[in-house]
């Protein structure tokens, strides 16, 4: 609306023109807009629910950021060693208790691995010898590394807890997505999961308000925009437009289906044409909206091609 606005004379910012400018590109251009029917209550709840995840998944990502950061500062041999595996409980729970090299050190490897090993069974002996083994690599004591010991077990103790809070998010996300009649349609594809599900229900529906799909692929920003000058430049590029939200969803969807046979099959056939990785997997989802949109109109679980073709 603001581009449509440009189009309009004067420069004022006020509700009267704002709604004149609506109005009339709602007569005037009706292509432009989208008819928003309201949600029933179990999309609403999710949409608030997963709205709140996003923020929590943002959280995350900050402090994940922020205790490598720490660690690569005072040990940087310490954090290739824990800094990979933040997600897992025992890196977490030895963190909270052990916030400096000195203390790892003190601890011990005998008690370490005894403290571990119920929440790491299998890893827990290696995940001790790899520590002490980066802790022998380092032998100078970075100034500034006792101010570290006090807030590295802070910010591991912030990170479980918004990991926890994901955790019950995620239980009442696939409570409320059961219960809508078309999550075993979108959970039928390859890569969609619970979260991404949830996303595409929120964002899409039904796929009634969007013509084709193409129509759907140009909203998520997956369309390619095409860049022409005569006849002497022509290309097409990524479009920057779109909901990033749901352009992220389909992005992770196909990269999550990479493990099944036809998405690779395809992914590996426009890298052979000389795309690269990124460009690859959006050619990817682009062809995975395709055949979600027919699944979402004929209300059809996902079939494989080589079993619809038989």
């Amino acid at each position: 609306m603001r581009r449509i606005a440009d189009l309009y004379p004067g420069e004022a910012k006020t509700d009267a023109r704002d709604a004149a400018i609506i109005a009339d590109a709602a007569r005037t251009m009706p292509h432009t807009l989208r008819d928003l029917a309201p949600d029933d209550e179990t999309v609403a709840e999710l949409n608030m629910i997963v709205g709140f995840d996003d923020d929590l998944a943002g959280e995350v990502t900050r402090v994940k950021n922020r205790l490598r950061g720490l660690l690569t500062q005072i040990h940087p041999s310490l954090e290739r060693v824990l800094g990979p595996r933040l997600d897992h409980p025992a890196v977490l729970f030895l963190l909270e208790r052990y916030g400096s090299p000195a203390q790892l050190r003190k601890a011990g490897r005998r008690r370490l691995i005894s403290m571990l090993r119920p929440k790491a069974p299998r890893m827990a002996q290696r995940l001790v010898e790899d520590i002490f083994d980066a802790l022998n690599e380092q032998t100078v004591v970075v100034p500034g590394t006792e101010a570290a010991a006090l807030i590295i077990p802070s910010l591991a103790h912030s990170l479980v807890s918004v990991l926890d809070q994901r955790k019950l998010l995620a239980a009442r996300i696939e409570e409320l997505l059961e219960a809508h009649p078309l999550s075993q349609v979108l959970t039928s594809m390859p890569g969609i999961g619970v979260r991404t599900a949830a996303r595409i229900l929120i964002d899409v529906g039904d796929g009634s308000s969007f013509a084709t799909a193409g129509h759907l692929a140009a909203y998520a920003g997956l369309a390619p925009a095409t860049r022409r000058s005569g006849t002497s430049i022509r290309s097409e590029h990524p479009s920057r437009r779109g909901n990033r939200q749901l352009k992220r969803a389909f992005y992770l969807a196909a990269f999550a289906s990479l493990s099944q046979p036809d998405s690779r099959a395809y992914y590996d056939k426009k890298r052979r044409e000389g795309k690269h990785h990124v460009a690859a997997l959006v050619c990817l989802a682009r062809r995975r909206i395709d055949v979600l949109f027919a699944m979402l109109r004929d209300g059809t679980f996902y079939q494989p091609p080589a079993a619809a073709t038989a």
